[in-house]
């Protein structure tokens, strides 16, 4: 027999999701709001800091646009006026039911897959490695003692974030020891509070959660079973072909190899030591480790809220929305991950599925949400005049801004190049003598002039390569 259900509870809005997004929309409409619902949310922060906010733990299992109700798996019904749906995304596996395929997507899913192994293979796509496993952080970099085979499927690391020149200047970094003293923050964190082994189980269930964001390692024990800081070998162009549990790969008589000691060695050292599991390549090497973290992109997670309901849906399987955060159901909004934004960006703006746009899209949408419900309208946010994202990877501060990779400029687009080996490294892409994008690695101060720079399209062409020249002070310059 089923337990009673609650009488179906109403709110003004509703925010569903308990990521970036849908923790910065409801904190946006929290000031001007009676009460509205946020699901997957630990109750805890939002409840105390906001007391108009009343937080539901529980999945949605249904979405009714037309009656404009959502239904949980606990069996309740919500109703909302108007809905922002912050669902985030899930990971791709490449294998989905393997117990030695460790897909990384959120906090909880890290805390409870990390344990004390001596060798970890990161395979895939490093786009997500970079991004959406680690957002800000190489996890081969932040593990120690551990082993690590890192297989790309492209000829640099961070194809995705930066050409060959600054893949070169951070991989560097790998055979370097890292030092012990660690950068001071100046900016807002994002990190979790402690939870019962109870909340980790069950969030793991269906591997779906918030994006980790670029604290995500904080408070996680990340050292392995050896005494020495990390060693890091990267596998090329190739991608994963098989993989073999320890009985299978015993069968198949095939033979792994050992962890690349020397990279002048050219000879082949089969391994001898027993693996619970074993992965071959595209280039026919294989290799054993303790387990696999599978880095391959995510989809935004828009499952839950397709069935019986006819959403406008994006070639990346992302719900549309228009400059006002809209989806094409009526009153109902979508920010970060689970949203494909659909109106005509500006010529520096592109989307990509970061943390900081995630909260960039909550708390816009928040706005707009507000503001149609007095009957009012809004204009687009500034922050999506210019593409901008500050991380971190391997302990340098990086800066993406603009076309910072020359997306969709074609050939007609020029670089403009500065590197000082182990302190920085700067590039500006140029068109018809305006700056379109740069990438600023290291503390370079610059950051602030270029953004300038991109958004009044100054007409660079005089400066040429005088304009990295670091014997000018550029940020004084063109202060």
């Amino acid at each position: 027999m089923e337990a009673a259900c609650s009488p179906p509870t109403a709110g003004k809005f509703v925010v569903v999701g308990g990521g970036i997004a849908g923790v910065t929309c409801a904190e946006q409409v929290s000031k001007v709001l009676e009460e509205f619902d946020v699901e997957e949310q630990p109750s805890t922060m939002l409840e105390n800091r906001f007391p108009n906010i009343k937080v539901i733990e529980s999945g949605v299992k249904q979405l009714n646009s037309k009656e404009h109700g959502i239904l949980t798996e606990d069996g309740n019904q919500h109703i909302y006026k108007k809905l922002c749906l912050c669902a985030g995304a899930k990971p791709k596996l490449i294998c989905e039911e393997n117990p030695y395929v460790l897909g990384i997507r959120d906090t909880d899913s890290a805390q409870s897959g990390f344990k004390n192994e001596s060798s970890i293979s990161p395979m895939g796509d490093d786009t997500f490695m970079l991004m959406h496993l680690s957002e800000d952080k190489f996890i081969g970099y932040e593990i120690e003692g551990c082993e690590v085979i890192w297989a790309i499927k492209d000829k640099a690391i961070g194809n995705t974030f930066f050409d060959a020149g600054a893949a070169e200047f951070l991989t560097s970094k790998l055979i370097a020891e890292k030092p012990e003293a660690k950068i001071a923050q100046k900016r807002t964190r994002y990190t979790t509070e402690g939870r019962k082994n109870e909340a980790e189980t069950k969030a793991n269930a269906g591997n779906i959660g918030s994006a980790l964001g670029p604290d995500w390692h904080e408070g996680l024990d990340l050292k392995g079973t050896k005494e020495f800081s990390h060693k890091i070998h990267i596998e090329t162009m190739c991608e994963v072909k098989k993989i073999y549990l320890q009985e299978e790969f015993r069968i198949s008589k095939k033979k792994s190899l050992t962890f690349p000691r020397d990279h002048h060695n050219q000879l082949v050292i089969a391994d001898k030591e027993i693996w619970p599991v074993y992965v071959e390549l595209t280039n026919e090497k294989i290799y054993g480790c303790d387990f696999i973290v599978s880095a391959t992109g995510v989809t935004p997670n828009t499952e839950p809220f397709l069935c019986g309901n006819n959403f406008d849906v994006g070639k990346d399987g992302g719900l549309k929305v228009d400059d006002h955060m809209r989806t094409s159901l009526p009153d109902i909004y979508a920010a970060g991950d689970i949203c494909t934004a659909s109106w005509q960006p500006s010529p520096v703006w592109q989307q990509m599925r970061l943390w900081t746009q995630a909260r960039q899209m909550g708390w816009y949408a928040a706005k707009c949400m507000a503001a149609a419900s007095v009957g009012e309208s809004t204009d687009m946010d500034f922050s999506f005049e210019l593409f901008a994202h500050v991380t971190k990877f391997f302990n340098y501060k990086v800066v993406l801004l603009g076309k910072y990779n020359a997306q969709g400029l074609g050939l007609d687009h020029e670089l403009i190049l500065r590197c000082t080996k182990g302190q920085e490294y700067i590039k500006a892409v140029l068109q018809n003598g305006r700056m379109m994008g740069a990438v600023l690695i290291g503390e370079t101060d610059l950051e602030e002039t270029f953004e300038n720079l991109i958004l009044n399209q100054m007409n660079l062409s005089a400066y040429g390569e005088d304009l990295l020249d670091p014997n000018i002070d550029i940020e004084d310059y063109f202060d």
